[in-house]
């Protein structure tokens, strides 16, 4: 069902308040301790929102970094339009709140014990956990790419160093060289990030590079917003013509065609099923799964992804620690940025009720994802969720996409939008 942005607005307002409903301020006798477990936008904003609400909480975070950078917007990086220091953040703001930050790498989660434990020998003792573990890389899958050879053919899924690695191997490029791209299978971190940044790199490339061409070898039959892009690239940079800039290898179903087998790190050579690509710049993509403390704690199914109590976040197989972000097994929201912020508040809201013997509520669930196209070009995909009545399914309940006859007027406030956006959320997680 389509809704306005004013609608989506107010919804959205409504479904994160409906998150924190029954989050009471009344302690019960004794210390209440949660230990979160990575500050990326999943823990930074469950840490704060814990102890915002419930200031007798003694919440602490512990993450190996000093610097948190946001994987959204990094591909405005790649076409110089900001900086990466604007993409990067400090946890000043949550130690203001009174959060104790712990830069330390974790190593173990004991769920019997409930004590974690870190590289420089803490043994953290908590009631609830939060752990949001991000992801990490099944390199195995890709003859001849690993995670040394990707400090020079770069993924930059992970923003920070490898977006500059990518950034200056673009500007180093010759004009009427090729940058190829190898999105990953599903299901990956940010869905539609491999095609905003095949348009940020567009951008880049027709202002400086013009003769160049950009090759996406793409796994999958179709990807998020498909429509939307193809549209903004046909207007921006000539797609479907003999001068696109822009060219996309789908892979039909059950074929192998453009599914990435090998790389050749010394020729910057992607070899498919179908194909063989030698590049100027490559950027591969790695299919992925969740990030080692999920599976140093038992936190994982088969499939690599760790499995939760949606309304809760708890996970069902270790109780008493609660796994959000783009690890979980949330069935009906994409891996996204603001799904985890919305997963955090809910999880933050769970944990407050629990910890105060107080019945938890139904939550409801926010999701926004915005796409630099092309300058002053926007869209975007928005809804808001809710849990079904088994529990199993995080449904959309009203939403909406760009308007796919959306005038110049509309698309650039869009491009405004989402610039918004990211100081708001930002602002929201580290502020």
């Amino acid at each position: 069902m389509k809704i306005t942005r004013r609608g989506f607005i107010q919804a959205a307002g409504a479904a994160t308040a409906a998150g924190m409903i029954g989050t009471p301020y009344l302690a019960m006798a004794g210390s209440k301790k949660v230990v979160v477990v990575g500050g990326g936008t999943g823990g930074a904003t469950a840490a704060k929102y814990i102890k915002m609400s419930d200031p007798s909480i003694d919440v602490t975070i512990v993450e190996a970094n000093k610097h948190y950078y946001t994987c959204y917007m990094s591909n405005e990086v790649l076409s110089g339009s900001r900086s990466i220091d604007s993409i990067r953040f400090a946890y000043t703001g949550l130690a203001a709140h009174g959060i104790n930050v712990i830069n330390d790498t974790v190593t173990s989660i004991d769920a019997d014990k409930r004590v974690v434990k870190t590289a420089g020998g803490q043994a953290l003792s908590y009631d609830r956990c939060v752990v949001a573990p991000g992801i990490d890389f099944k390199f195995d899958g890709i003859d001849g790419y690993d995670a040394k050879v990707a400090n020079h053919i770069p993924h930059a899924w992970k923003a920070g160093e490898q977006t500059m690695t990518l950034r200056n191997q673009l500007k180093a490029m010759k004009d009427g060289g090729t940058v190829c791209i190898c999105p990953p299978p599903n299901p990956f971190r940010c869905p539609p990030g491999p095609y905003e940044r095949a348009s940020q790199i567009a951008m880049y490339l027709k202002a400086k590079k013009p003769k160049s061409k950009i090759i996406i070898l793409d796994p999958k039959p179709k990807f998020s917003k498909m429509g939307l892009f193809t549209q903004g690239w046909e207007r921006l940079y000539g797609y479907k013509t003999d001068n696109s800039m822009i060219e996309w290898q789908g892979t039909p179903k059950g074929s192998d065609d453009n599914v990435l087998q090998s790389i050749d790190a010394a020729s910057k050579t992607a070899t498919t099923g179908f194909s063989e690509v030698k590049a100027d710049v490559l950027n591969v993509i790695p299919a992925q799964t969740a990030g080692k403390i999920a599976f140093a704690a038992g936190l994982v199914n088969d499939k690599g992804w760790c499995p939760v109590d949606l309304k809760t976040f708890e996970s069902t197989i270790h109780p008493g620690i609660h796994v959000i972000g783009d690890a979980s097994v949330a069935t009906g929201m994409p891996k996204s940025g603001y799904a985890a912020n919305s997963q955090a508040k809910v999880t933050a809201a769970a944990v407050i009720s629990m910890l105060n013997g107080q019945e938890v509520g139904t939550p409801s669930y926010v999701n926004t994802c915005y796409s630099i196209v092309g300058h002053e070009y926007g869209i975007s995909v928005a809804a808001v969720y809710r849990l079904n009545e088994s529990g199993s399914k995080i449904t959309s309940v009203s939403g909406g996409l760009t308007p796919g006859d959306a005038n110049d007027e509309t698309l650039k406030r869009e491009a405004s939008y989402a610039h918004s956006w990211f100081t708001n959320i930002t602002n929201d997680i580290f502020g």
